[in-house]
């Protein structure tokens, strides 16, 4: 029950998805289709938002789902069995809010197979359509998918754009780096250099960068992490990462003088980097191991933050730091005193003797402290980490502290270091990976829980469900005068301006049995509660 700290990145490590892709829409779907608009809706029903604001859309492509389709009267006006039917003229009624010219194409979900029902209607471009229109053909993963996304970073058009980022933020690292020779560089240097390339993409283009990046991009990023200006340095998290892949070695030093060993710099500029290094440490041996957590080592001199790295000593299992950490424990203060757990945690899963005599010493100076260690964490510390080269796609991933790969390094917390302020006046640390990573149980609420979850447990019993409204939102085949039992989706994920008015749950009258309650489930379920109330005092009692 206890979270370690993130062992290899299941994506991207610094992006942040933004949304669905298509792709998932697609596969989450039973129909879909490319449909051409032939007659708008009335221009009263759309002004009202009513349910009668349906357009005719004729069926161009159908990318999913034609079977669905075949089986079906989905035709307007036509019986199921016609043999005569054109497969050309194929028309769907949708209902639709947009003011799209007559002509204009869209992709449209079809969603439960018993009784399909159309979403929002996306409008499409031309270009958008030949893109949509090779989804379905492209290999589940691998450098070949990224291939053709990479042709659509930065795209003038949003869809392409937005779409070809977020497959590459889901993308495995192991992947991104197998399109390393197709990937180009020039054009990666460029968008880096672009203030107006939005944080979250720039993240994308150096975690890229390092992979295909040479010699002769240093400078460049030496120049963009010594500057002053925030803009800049925006993504810093991934530029330090790219730039030490790069550089290897020889590049700690400057890592260490601006952000690790400077106790005048921000507090999300040191985070960032902190970042870096886990992120080399476990993806890629850019960096020997002991160069980095010598790195790292160099906060333990800046007590207000060491509790960033401490969890990571113990994950590499560098116990070279135990008198150090012994040492911040017994001269914490109220702007250090939130070390004490970590370093606890620490000692508990050092295995060398020494380790348990600390304890038992610092058990008798701050008892405290200690009993909060193994009340909040009775599971002990991290497990250790896996080496770069030895990390499988099968271990448990967990996402990594400030997984956006950004907010920690883009927004502007109160400053936190050795100079100024005090802990409370701060605030919780953005993405912090301390002991506030880690899952909070009490075993003494074991027993109490499953006594509670069996007698919250129902008998069996069986249930009519009345029927409900019509989503509007959506449009039966039935309502579109369109037979079509055969797709499901999760509904309405992307729809655009032209969305319609929130929507009510599709009608049923299906006589439905409740399954018996499942006590482990309420088990679960509560102890989850109880962990997030027990975290939440955590982070009090350190704050105070």
């Amino acid at each position: 029950l206890v979270l370690s700290l993130p062992a290899a990145a299941v994506a991207c490590p610094f992006c942040n998805a933004q949304t669905k892709t298509l792709s998932e829409e697609i596969d989450s779907s039973d129909v879909v289709i490319i449909a051409k608009l032939v007659k708008g809706p009335p221009i009263e029903a759309v002004i009202a938002g009513s349910a009668d604001a349906e357009a005719t859309f004729e069926i161009v492509q159908i990318l999913k789902g034609g079977d669905a389709l075949e089986k079906n009267s989905a035709l307007i006006g036509l019986a199921p069995d016609s043999p005569k039917r054109p497969r050309q003229s194929r028309q769907i009624r949708v209902l639709y809010f947009g003011q799209q010219p007559v002509g204009t194409e869209f992709l449209v979900f079809g969603v439960d197979p018993k009784k399909v029902q159309w979403t929002t209607p996306n409008a499409l471009s031309p270009r958008a359509v030949k893109y949509v229109s090779q989804l379905v053909g492209l290999p589940k993963s691998g450098a070949d998918r990224l291939t053709f996304f990479q042709e659509y970073l930065e795209d003038d058009e949003s869809l392409l754009a937005t779409d070809a980022y977020d497959e590459f933020a889901r993308a495995p690292y192991a992947e991104v780096k197998q399109l390393k020779p197709r990937m180009h560089r020039e054009q990666l240097l460029k968008w880096i250099k672009n203030r107006d390339v939005p944080a979250s993409r720039r993240r994308l283009y150096l975690t890229m960068l390092g992979v295909c990046g040479q010699a002769d991009d240093l400078a460049v990023l030496e120049q963009m992490i010594q500057s002053s200006d925030r803009q800049v340095r925006t993504a810093l998290d991934a530029m330090v990462a790219c730039y030490l892949i790069l550089k290897g070695p020889d590049g700690m030093p400057l890592i260490e003088d601006l952000f690790l060993k400077n106790k005048d710099a921000e507090y999300t500029d040191t985070y960032a980097a902190i970042m870096a290094v886990r992120f080399l440490g476990q993806e890629t041996t850019a960096v020997p191991k002991e160069r980095l957590l010598a790195g790292l080592r160099a906060m333990l001199d800046r007590p207000q933050l060491a509790d960033l790295v401490i969890p990571d000593l113990a994950r590499w299992q560098d116990w070279s730091a135990m008198k150090k950490l012994v040492e911040l424990f017994k001269n914490a203060d109220e702007e250090s005193s939130w070390v004490k757990v970590p370093v606890v945690n620490y000692l508990r899963a050092c295995p060398k003797p020494e380790a348990k005599a600390y304890l038992a010493e610092l058990a008798k100076l701050d008892p405290e402290s200690v009993k909060r260690a193994n009340s909040f964490f009775p599971f002990g510390a991290a497990a250790p980490a896996v080496p770069a080269d030895k990390a499988t796609a099968k271990q448990p991933q967990v996402p990594a502290p400030d997984k956006s790969g950004g907010a920690a390094s883009d927004a502007k917390p109160a400053k936190a270091n050795g100079s100024s302020g005090s802990k409370s006046d701060k605030g919780p640390k953005p993405g912090q990976s301390s002991s506030n990573d880690r899952a909070v149980v009490v075993p003494a609420l074991i027993g109490a829980v499953v006594a509670m979850a069996e007698q919250t447990a129902a008998p069996e019993e069986s249930a009519e469900r009345p029927a409900v409204q019509q989503d509007p939102t959506t449009t039966t085949l039935d309502n579109a005068e369109v037979a079509n039992p055969e797709a499901a989706s999760d509904g309405e994920s992307r729809q655009t301006a032209q969305a319609a008015p929130p929507g009510m749950v599709p009608a049923t009258s299906r006589r439905v049995r409740e399954p018996e309650a499942n006590r482990w489930q309420v088990a679960f379920v509560t102890l989850g509660a109880a962990g997030a109330l027990f975290g939440l005092m955590f982070t009090i009692l350190r704050r105070n």
